[in-house]
C-alpha cells in the first residue's frame, strides 16, 4: 500500500465497489463454497451472534485505530468494519440499495 493519495478519477465509483462487494457476499451466502471466511460467518454455530460480536470487535479496533491516529490501520480497520457489517446486512435480508437510500435521503 503506498502513502500518496488516489486519484478519484482513477478509483471504482464507491456504489460500484460497495455492490461488487455485497454481490460477492450474496453470492458466498448462497453457494457457501469451502474454505471462504463469508461461508464461515454465514455457517457459525453461533449464528447472527457471530458476525454481531464480529461487527462489535471491528468497531472498537477502528475506535482504537482512530485514537491512535493510525491512518493505515484506521483505513484496514474501516474496512473490517464496513465488510462485516455488508454480511450482517445480508443477513437480516436487507438489500444494499435501502442503505444506499437511506444515506442518499440524508445527504
Amino acid at each position: 500500500m503506498t502513502d500518496e493519495p488516489r486519484n478519484r478519477d482513477e478509483s471504482p465509483g464507491s456504489d460500484d465497489l460497495l455492490r461488487e462487494l455485497f454481490d460477492v457476499i450474496e453470492s458466498r451466502k448462497a453457494e457457501l463454497p469451502d474454505g471462504s471466511y463469508t461461508t464461515e460467518l454465514f455457517t457459525h454455530e453461533k449464528g447472527e451472534n457471530y458476525v454481531l460480536e464480529k461487527l462489535g470487535e471491528e468497531t472498537t479496533e477502528t475506535i482504537l485505530a482512530a485514537k491512535d491516529g493510525d491512518g493505515a490501520e484506521l483505513a484496514a480497520e474501516s474496512a473490517d468494519l464496513v465488510y462485516h457489517l455488508l454480511v450482517l446486512l445480508s443477513m437480516q435480508e436487507l438489500d444494499l440499495d435501502e442503505l444506499l437510500d437511506e444515506l442518499a435521503a440524508r445527504r
